[in-house]
């Protein structure tokens, strides 16, 4: 059995078997594996028994530069409900996700999604799912603002605002926010001119300019240009804060891809979606009857 951290250059060593045998072996295996759809009739996930609510978190595993797998997770009950492979994380590629996992759905819709607010998500979600409150991620938030603001900038405007964004994550309900917005206008009552100040430059060419605190923009903005999807979590409290349920599935997903390095794309895929497949079963009984549709 091949488990954990085991991969080709153990079993070279462990059983003797050549690297052309080991090609042969799995190479079934690669060309032929689960999709979401057939693994949703094989083992249907809880939520289409379960009457409580539940929510859709929603990510990608990006292969490099060589797409991305897609996930779509319960967060209510722990289990990735859908998976596709597409070329880029486009509106496309969301539309056409979603437009199937509607369909198997049926009744069963969530109650909420949270997702790290891409575009692409955004509209999809705001397409298929139009009546559902979408929380942003707000470890991603957290994640940005420390690129934008530096822990260790000399102005102390940066530092202020750094403060407030790392904050955010920390509010838990209708007080807070309003303490945090309340923050938040202080900061811009104090420092806010420093938003438009410019730097100028003469060249043979003639005279430039650009916004002297671009960074700092970029923080104001992070915070400022959309901060409803914040506290969503605050309205409605099944729904998470953050995307970490979907977020330790990436992790042990790549953990996995860098235990067996050297696949090319397609067999990346293939093996993703075994991992997938094998995180909705839970008994032997799951099991055989995978191995049963697997070897039709």
């Amino acid at each position: 059995m091949v488990v954990g951290k085991t991969n080709r250059e153990n079993l070279w060593e462990e059983k003797q078997v050549s690297r052309k045998t080991l090609s042969v072996k799995f190479k079934v295996f690669f060309d032929k594996f689960v999709s979401a759809s057939v693994l949703w009739r094989l083992l249907p996930p809880t939520l289409t028994t379960s009457q409580e609510p539940w929510i859709l978190a929603i990510d990608g595993t990006w292969l490099h530069r060589n797409g991305v797998v897609m996930i779509y997770r319960d967060v209510t009950h722990h289990q990735n409900i859908f998976w596709s492979y597409h070329a880029s994380e486009s509106y496309q590629a969301l539309h056409d996700d979603l437009v199937v996992l509607v369909d198997l759905l049926g009744d069963n819709l969530p109650s909420g999604v949270v997702s790290d607010w891409k575009g692409a998500i955004v509209n999809g979600v705001a397409t298929h799912f139009d009546h559902l409150p979408h929380q942003r991620c707000l470890t991603h938030v957290e994640r940005e603002a420390k690129r934008w603001l530096p822990k260790r900038s000399p102005f102390i405007f940066t530092q202020e605002l750094r403060n407030i964004a790392l904050d955010l994550i920390k509010v838990e309900n209708k007080k807070e926010v309003i303490n945090w917005k309340a923050r938040l206008v202080a900061w811009q009552v104090a420092y806010g001119h420093l938003l438009k100040e410019k730097t100028y430059s003469q060249t043979e060419t003639g005279s430039s300019w650009w916004y002297t605190h671009k960074d700092l923009r970029r923080g104001w903005r992070l915070l400022t240009d959309n901060w409803y999807p914040f506290f969503v979590h605050v309205d409605h409290s099944l729904i998470p804060k953050t995307n970490n349920s979907i977020e330790g599935v990436n992790s042990q997903a790549k953990r996995f891809l860098g235990n067996h390095r050297g696949m090319k794309t397609p067999q990346q895929v293939s093996f993703l979606f075994w991992y997938l497949s094998f995180t909705r079963t839970k008994t032997k009984q799951d099991l055989k009857k995978l191995w049963d549709w697997w070897k039709t």
